[in-house]
């Protein structure tokens, strides 16, 4: 048998996972979500990132990022290693692709504020 708390509502469920495979039984979860997020846990677990990536703007060092679908939980330090090896040195709105495809897993690595097309802007005026 696993325990783990359940993450995807905030009632915070202990649920416990009996079986291997395909035959997995789920007790503990307070909605359909729950079984269907500890089936996942035991089976492909993924997770999202957001965090920063590096820019050569002495305004906004770092500008937000994050992946643009889950990505399996075993790939999360291999992506952010390859976030860290980016500088962003022309100005980005949010949407942009920093990484296609991220290490084959689909999910591309996009930014997620227009800070620096504001900061362009704002130097162009001056």
């Amino acid at each position: 048998m696993n325990e783990i708390v359940c993450i995807v509502c905030p009632n915070s469920c202990v649920l416990r996972i009996d079986g291997e495979g395909e035959n997995l039984t789920v007790s503990g979860n307070k909605c359909k979500r729950g079984e269907t997020f500890a089936k996942a846990e035991m089976t492909n677990p993924v997770r999202t990132i957001c965090t920063t990536a590096r820019t050569s703007f002495k305004d906004a060092p770092v500008v937000p990022v994050r992946v643009s679908k889950d990505i399996p939980k075993d790939k999360i330090f291999d992506i952010m290693r390859e976030i860290d090896k980016v500088t962003v040195s022309k100005p980005v709105k949010r949407g942009d692709v920093l990484i296609a495809d991220v290490l084959g897993t689909g999910a591309d690595i996009i930014v997620t504020s227009d800070l620096l097309t504001i900061i362009d802007k704002e130097n162009e005026n001056e």
